[in-house]
């Protein structure tokens, strides 16, 4: 019933944001096939015109000119009384010039003309086709209209479901999950107090906004704030009274405290520093910076599905057996997996997107071509840590809106050679540390069977050229940054249902896919939703109140307990990159980058860091601090999606073994950031200080600052 509840909305109101999405590409192209069909040229009628019944124009066109001249030339009244006193500032009436009143009325009358000419063609226009096809259009407009302008409804719709069905599971994302029953009371204790404080705050903003004397807008959304908090205050209230529990013990509190989901310690901080401050609606005002920018929140969960419905499909499988006659090595095999994923991060402009989309499809992948467990969780925490600086991310076009310093053509540059950099990093870093001689096979082996591999794959590929090409000639729409939330749900859902239909009864093509997919096409839809909620549940809960620990931050002014210039660009730097990597660890990326636009980038300004140096030093920076402890969010969410048993059986098998052995899957993508940060931040500041590397100026333009 649970899932039911769930699943079903929540699969409704992605179809509907894909629906949306296509509608308004759809609505253009019907706009257009009207103007061809209906629209008349050498009449000088477009199509346009013809989309409502035509208003006759009020104006007469058979004015009598002569009458009309000799009423205005007539002098006025002289009344001096009645005159307005202003008008005597510009001298005396007088009588109208017959000949400028002649002109004047000669150009109304042949606008006049010119309006009822156009109203007689357009009615002469107006056939049964017309009509008909109108009808189509304009009904069609309004319903994506209707879409349109109630994305933040149906956003704040599918993040209430998901939270709820979150919660109810115990998914929410910690530093640790729920294991024992002093685990779920503490999680229950802290969501109860981070609920009151979200409720309050959303009842008392609700409440000023009432008492402003002005009609409250979108009132609709305030009231499901409101339910959906309380709805989370119930169920954590009762789990308090009654708590669950657990099958393995109590445990301890120390661990307990580990459980607390991060949203809820957000909300905690946030809202008890609202309250001491007077500010009761500040949670609430910083929460609701979410309704503001639907559609990149919606775009996420449409990844985020895209990526549970990839996994239930056997396209990743068929793909990596083009490359198993190889024979690579996990680390090389790793390295070419990193590459791909590095552009689907792109596309996704966030790399904890990217983890819960497809680190699942990463870590087995790896897992399957002979890695290691920890090998294979450092590999999928740092899947999406590659992609965030190559074109189309969002997470750069949001940049360069906010800061006219910089531009994506030059932010996308330089991201090329920072991908660059921390790929080879990776590679080298995990060549240096393997344990086994790679072999790799023959080419006049390998070759042929990647051939034949490769014709398995015809028929997807040649789905998605067709996909591809239908929004692109038929609805004018190329696949990039901004369609691509919605052709690549498109795109695997007919190659689910292709590759279902296909495959209907046969065995997987590696068993460790199949406790992963479900037996038709209803049953891998539905599992892929349900997989979808808890992601989006959990995600965009984190997301929401890193917002208000945002607002923390600005409203603090803690920043200015800092000097805005150093002493020198060393200083400078490395007081930013701290701060930056800090912020990584607290704040989702889109969050920090409005925060970081306004308070730290113009200290950068200040002391002669270059904007492009400075915004790729933040955007590996932010990496770093997704994977750094205590919270370390792509290594949580590499947990959520991997399983907490996968990853206790991954710790367990290590236990005797060396200190790097027992954390590689930590110090592995440390090394390779860290290392790949320090190269970013300080490169260009020792090319423009020391002589000695003056030849590498024209390699580093933002060094000759």
């Amino acid at each position: 019933m649970l899932e039911w509840f769930s699943s079903l909305p929540v699969f409704v109101l992605l179809l509907l944001t894909l629906i949306i999405g296509t509608g308004e590409m759809v609505h253009g192209q019907l706009l257009k096939f009207g103007e061809s069909l209906f629209g008349d040229p050498p009449a000088q009628v477009q199509y346009f015109m013809l989309r409502a019944e035509p208003s006759k124009p009020e104006c007469d066109p058979n004015v009598d000119i002569e009458t009309e001249v000799r009423r205005q030339s007539a002098a006025p009244a002289a009344d001096s009384k009645a005159a307005d006193d202003i008008d005597g500032l510009f001298g005396e009436d007088k009588a109208a010039d017959p000949a400028v009143v002649r002109k004047s009325l000669e150009q109304s009358i042949a606008i006049c003309k010119a309006k009822h000419d156009l109203y007689n063609k357009v009615v002469q226009h107006q056939t049964p086709q017309v009509k008909a096809y109108r009808t189509i259009e304009t009904s069609f407009f309004g319903l994506f209209q209707l879409g349109t302008d109630n994305r933040s409804l149906i956003l704040l719709l599918m993040v209430s479901i998901a939270a709820v069905t979150t919660t109810l599971g115990f998914h929410h994302i910690g530093i640790r999950p729920g294991h024992y029953t002093k685990d779920y009371l503490a999680q229950s204790v802290s969501q109860v107090i981070s609920s009151a404080l979200l409720l309050f705050s959303s009842v008392r903003y609700y409440q000023i906004l009432q008492g402003s004397g002005v009609a409250v807008e979108h009132a609709l959304l305030h009231y499901i704030w409101m339910a959906l908090f309380a709805i989370l205050l119930l169920i954590n209230v009762k789990r308090v009274i009654k708590p669950v529990t657990s099958p393995h013990g109590e445990g301890n509190w120390t661990g307990a405290l580990l459980s607390i989901p991060l949203y809820a310690q957000m909300a905690t901080v946030s809202g008890v520093y609202f309250l001491l401050n007077g500010h009761h609606a500040g949670l609430a005002i910083y929460i609701n910076q979410l309704m503001e920018l639907p559609s990149i929140f919606m775009n996420l969960g449409l990844f985020i599905w895209s990526g549970m419905l990839l996994k239930q499909s056997r396209i990743i499988d068929m793909l990596m057996n083009t490359l198993r006659p190889w024979s690579l090595s996990p680390q090389l095999l790793t390295y070419i997996i990193l590459l791909g994923a590095a552009v689907a991060t792109a596309y996704t402009g966030a790399s904890g997107v990217f983890v819960i989309a497809a680190g699942g499809i990463v870590y087995h992948e790896v897992r399957a071509s002979g890695g290691s467990r920890q090998f294979a969780l450092a590999a999928t925490a740092m899947s999406g840590s590659l992609g965030v600086v190559l074109r189309p991310c969002l997470l750069v076009v949001l940049i360069a809106a906010l800061n006219k310093e910089v531009t994506t053509n030059g932010l996308y540059h330089w991201g090329f050679y920072v991908f660059l950099l921390t790929s080879t990093l990776f590679f080298l870093a995990s060549q240096m540390l393997r344990t086994q001689r790679a072999n790799i096979a023959s080419p006049s082996t390998a070759i042929p069977a990647t051939l034949r591999q490769i014709v398995p794959l015809l028929p997807y590929a040649a789905l998605v050229a067709a996909v591809v090409a239908t929004y692109e000639f038929a609805l004018d729409t190329k696949l990039n940054e901004i369609t691509a939330p919605t052709i690549m749900p498109v795109i695997l859902l007919i190659i689910l249902v292709f590759d279902k239909l296909t495959n209907k009864g046969k065995a997987e093509l590696t068993p460790d896919y199949a406790s992963h997919r479900q037996d038709g096409v209803e049953k891998s839809i539905r599992y892929a939703t349900n997989e979808t909620i808890g992601h989006i549940g959990a995600l965009l809960s984190l997301m929401t109140l890193s917002l208000a620990m945002g607002g923390v931050i600005e409203r603090s002014e803690v920043m200015g307990f800092f000097p805005k210039v150093f002493e020198n660009h060393w200083t400078a730097m490395t007081f930013l990159v701290v701060t930056k990597v800090v912020l990584g660890m607290i704040m989702d990326p889109f969050g920090a980058v409005v925060l970081v636009s306004g308070t730290l980038a113009p200290i950068a300004y200040a002391n002669n860091i270059d904007p492009l140096h400075f915004w790729m030093m933040v955007l590996v920076a932010f990496e770093l601090g997704y994977l750094l402890p205590p919270v370390a969010i792509n290594q949580l969410l590499t947990r959520q999606v991997i399983g907490e048993e996968e990853v206790t059986t991954a710790d367990n098998e290590v236990r005797h073994l060396g200190f790097y052995r027992r954390y590689e899957r930590w110090i592995l993508p440390l090394v390779v950031m860290s290392i790949g940060l320090a190269v970013v931040a300080y490169l260009p500041l020792a090319v423009h200080d020391f002589p000695q590397l003056a030849f590498m100026k024209d390699w580093l333009p933002h060094a000759s600052q």
